[in-house]
Formats: structure tokens, C-alpha cells, sequence
């Protein structure tokens, strides 16, 4: 790979990337408050001697420059990762202010909307800021804690939502989660309302219950005929309460639940659409500008998941890049994507959702590239290009996958080929049908038919799919690097092929 070729902004993600992930094991390992301060020191030295000859060489080959300004980006993104994992470290930081066994209630505000459960209860997160003991002590308290509600106050916690103040009986729990995800979670009997969520909150959550509403009356028949609500609601929102528990396993053992998981393909869908209807009316710049805002509305009334941030994050860029009149590619994006995300929300780095996000996008942007390449003149375009997409993902995000469940699902690269466009076509229909049902509600039953029909395909798509046995593979030492290996030997392959083929060597 030739040096020119590289860019100051890959170096600053390898080392945001070594650094985050790195200390992330120490901290994991309970080092982390011994390793913190030899690190910083070592950054400091790193970047003086690197910014040392800055003057002299402006003198020097370019060569030599280029050497030292990569240098110099790998330490400011290695000093970037180390101050986004300490304040993760801190935000993962739970303090009481008593002892767990003595609290019989904790007070605090809803940092999301609560979910429903496989199991019925429901679960959200808690900004703590009081604690009350079983004495009647009432002390403050500090930290993120996962709070499980019985059943019955599920429909009062959505009805307030999100940033609403909350009081909660009950007893913590320790588990024995990663340090990331904090070390406690909250078992509550009762829940207590203390204040309500500010307005524009409020508004949030009405326009979330009133989308809810509207594909809820479908899915409320109990009928498979009109279940089709629930998958619209799964992916427009992400609120996966109303959907049919036996898909959503099929969709999992057809190795396709990344479809259900909001991310850059909802996100797309939903874009291009604003752009087919607006781009005649406003043209390409008005359009891009009006989409931007659609997407920031979106991304509030749903709430910022990772992958959802980042596909946000790089749709920004792109309008900032249309309305400036310059190109960007798409790697420079997600690299600028990876390391505003890791700064301005540093917890999120270590789930799982941004792992695959990122990972998949990376595949497909250079492992599904390559395999595009190799594809064309052997198979149609209108296939070639997800199924390249699909092995890039695939090759991309295997290792994370299985080091976190222990199998793969190879037939979902074949199934993606099948749901990703009926995906599309009922994501779309979703939207025509959600605005007429508050534009004339009773025309929505046109859209029903072939609403069904499309949620029907999709039914037994993923049934056929999920039939495939899935391929076990423990997380041990062996598997873990041919899993990481294989994506670097894909590509080097790649390039041999291209090489011995043209005499040269292909750069992407």
C-alpha cells in the first residue's frame, strides 16, 4: 500500500481505536486507575516529539513530512480515544451513597423510553439522583442504573416518557455485567411519577404514542391477517413491543435481525424518499437541506442509538458536502463519524449495536468493494451489488459476532438479497400508509392489502431462511484470529488477483 494513498484521518481512528479499546481491557481488568496516568504521559511525550521537528521539516522530502504528519494524527487520535474512554469511565461510575442491601428506593429521570420485555416486564434506564434506605435515609447518588418495572406501570411510563422524574421502590440487584454497562441493576415493585418530562418532550412522546396508535389498530385484531403493525413499528421506531415474537426469532436464525435493529439502511430508506419527493420542487441543495432536518426530527422522536447516530452523523456530512459543492468519499465520512461519536458520547463505543455498525460499513466500503470487483462480468449488477455487500458485512463484523453469541448464520447473506428489498418497498408503504391515517384515515385500508402481502413474503422469507443450521463457533483463541485474519486475507487476495491480472496494485 503506497503512503500516498493514506490519509491523516485513518491514523487518527487507529489510534482513537487502539487507545479506547485498548484501555477498555485494562479497565475491564480492574488497572484501569494504575494505567490512566502512565498513558496520558506517554501521549504527552508522544505528541512533543512528533511536533518537535515540525519546523525543520519544511525542508524535508515529502515523504518524510507525510511520515511525521501521520505520526502526529495517530497521537491526537490516540489522546481522543483515551479521553473518550475515561468519560465513558465515569459515566459507567455508580455511587449510592449507601450500602445496596439498605435502599429500598432510588429517585431520578428516565434516560429512555421504557421497552417491554420477552418476559413482560418492562426496562429503562435511570439518572440517579436519590437513594432512600429501608431505614428512611435519603441520600444523593450519581449514575446510570437499568431499572426492570413490573408489568403494570408499562403504560404510564410510556405515556410520560422519556426525561420524565421518576420514584421507584424496590431492591438492586448486583450482576455481573462488564464495567461498562455498570455493575447494578434495579428490581422495582412500584413506580411514582414526581414531575413530568419537559415540553418538547412531552411533544415527543405524544408524536411517538400517536404513531404507535396508528399501527397498533392493526396489530390489535390478534389475527395474522393484520399483524403487519407490529413490523412497521419495529422499523420506523425501533419499538419492537407489538411485534410478533415468532418473526422476530425467524428473522434471528435467519442471520437477518439486522434488519429489525434501526441503522443506516432505515435511515437511507427514509432519506431517499425525502429526496424523490423533494428534490423536484426545491432542487438537489433545498432538498438536502429540508432532509437534514427530517432526519434530525427523526432521530429525536426515535431516540439516538448508536448505529442510528452514526448513519445520522455521515447523512450530515453528506448535506454539509452538497450544500458546500465538494465530494467526500464515504471512508473519510465514517472515520469523521467514528470520532465525533466516541467524544460526544463515549459510552456508546463499547455496545454492541456500534461495534456492528461501524464494522459492517467498513466491509462493505472496502471487503465489499473488492468482492464487487471480482464479481463483475460473472453475475448480473442487480445482484452482484448486495451480495458483495452482504460478504463484506458479513467478513467485516464476524469476529464480533463470534466472540459475542458463538455461531454464524451464513444463509443470511443469500436471505439479505430477498428481505432487504421487500424491506424497502415495506418501509415505504409504511410511511404512505402512517401519513394517510392522519391525513383520511379511510383510505387506509387500501394500503392494508398489500401491506399484508409484503409482511406475508417477508413471514416466510425468514421461516425458510431460519430452517439453515446455524455454524457453532466457540469464541476461543484459534477461531478469534482466523476470524480477524480473514477479512485482511480476502483483501490481499484481492489485490494479487488485480495485480497479476492489470500489473498493478489497487488501492480502495
Amino acid at each position: 500500500m503506497k503512503i500516498q494513498n493514506l490519509n491523516p484521518l485513518f491514523f487518527a481512528c487507529s489510534g482513537a481505536i487502539c487507545s479506547y479499546y485498548g484501555l477498555a481491557l485494562f479497565y475491564k481488568n480492574g488497572c484501569f486507575s494504575a494505567v490512566f496516568p502512565c498513558l496520558f504521559f506517554i501521549i504527552a511525550i508522544l505528541s512533543f516529539l512528533t511536533a518537535l521537528p515540525a519546523m525543520p521539516l519544511s525542508q524535508a522530502p515529502r515523504r518524510t513530512r507525510k511520515i511525521y504528519v501521520f505520526a502526529v494524527s495517530f497521537a491526537c487520535g490516540f489522546a481522543l480515544g483515551t479521553g473518550a474512554v475515561g468519560g465513558a469511565y465515569r459515566q459507567s461510575r455508580i455511587y449510592l451513597g449507601q450500602a445496596a442491601p439498605n435502599i429500598a428506593g432510588i429517585a431520578g429521570v428516565l434516560l429512555d423510553d421504557p421497552r417491554t420485555t420477552s418476559r413482560g416486564s418492562g426496562a429503562a434506564t435511570i439518572a440517579l439522583r436519590e437513594t432512600a434506605g429501608k431505614s428512611g435515609v435519603r441520600t444523593s447518588a450519581r449514575g446510570n442504573v437499568l431499572v426492570f418495572f413490573p408489568e403494570g406501570s408499562i403504560p404510564r411510563l410510556k405515556e410520560f416518557g422519556r426525561k420524565s422524574e421518576v420514584f421507584v421502590d424496590g431492591t438492586f440487584n448486583e450482576n455481573s455485567g462488564g464495567a461498562m454497562n455498570g455493575d447494578f441493576t434495579f428490581r422495582a415493585k412500584g413506580v411514582h411519577i414526581n414531575k413530568s418530562a419537559p415540553p418538547v418532550e412531552q411533544l415527543r412522546t405524544k408524536a411517538r404514542l400517536a404513531v404507535i396508535d396508528a399501527f397498533s389498530r392493526e396489530a390489535a385484531g390478534g389475527s395474522r391477517s393484520n399483524a403487519f403493525g407490529g413490523l412497521a413499528l419495529a422499523l420506523l421506531l425501533g419499538i419492537k413491543d407489538n411485534l410478533d415474537s415468532h418473526l422476530a426469532k425467524q428473522y434471528r436464525d435467519a442471520g437477518c435481525s439486522y434488519i429489525l435493529a434501526l441503522s443506516g439502511m432505515h435511515l437511507a430508506i427514509i432519506s431517499a424518499l425525502i429526496a424523490f419527493l423533494l428534490k423536484k420542487p426545491l432542487g438537489k441543495k433545498g432538498a438536502a437541506a429540508v432532509g437534514a432536518v427530517f432526519i434530525i426530527l427523526y432521530v429525536f422522536i426515535v431516540g439516538a442509538a448508536p448505529s442510528l447516530m452514526r448513519a445520522a452523523i455521515m447523512y450530515l456530512f453528506g448535506t454539509a458536502a452538497i450544500l458546500g459543492g465538494f465530494a467526500v468519499r464515504p471512508s473519510l465520512v465514517l472515520q469523521a463519524a467514528f470520532l465525533l461519536q466516541i467524544v460526544f458520547d463515549p459510552a456508546s463505543g463499547s455496545s454492541i449495536s456500534f461495534l456492528l455498525s461501524y464494522l459492517a460499513l467498513a466491509g462493505i466500503l472496502s471487503i465489499g468493494e473488492a468482492a464487487g470487483a471480482l464479481m463483475r462480468g460473472l453475475l448480473p449488477p442487480k445482484i452482484a451489488s448486495p451480495l458483495s455487500a452482504g460478504i463484506g458485512a458479513f467478513l467485516a463484523t464476524q469476529a464480533i459476532t463470534v466472540w459475542f453469541f458463538g455461531s454464524l448464520r451464513l444463509i443470511g447473506i443469500i436471505a439479505g438479497l430477498i428481505m432487504v428489498p421487500l424491506t424497502t418497498v415495506f418501509m415505504i408503504g409504511s410511511i404512505a400508509y402512517l401519513a394517510l391515517s392522519f391525513v383520511f384515515p379511510p383510505l387506509t385500508p387500501l394500503l392494508s392489502v398489500p401491506l399484508n402481502i409484503i409482511y406475508k413474503a417477508l413471514e416466510i422469507t425468514a421461516g425458510g431462511a431460519a430452517k439453515f443450521p446455524a455454524l457453532n463457533t466457540p469464541p476461543n483463541v484459534p477461531v478469534m484470529l482466523f476470524s480477524v485474519m480473514l477479512p485482511f486475507a480476502f483483501l490481499a487476495a484481492h489485490h494479487c488477483i488485480i495485480k497479476k491480472k492489470y500489473g498493478i496494485m489497487e488501492i480502495s
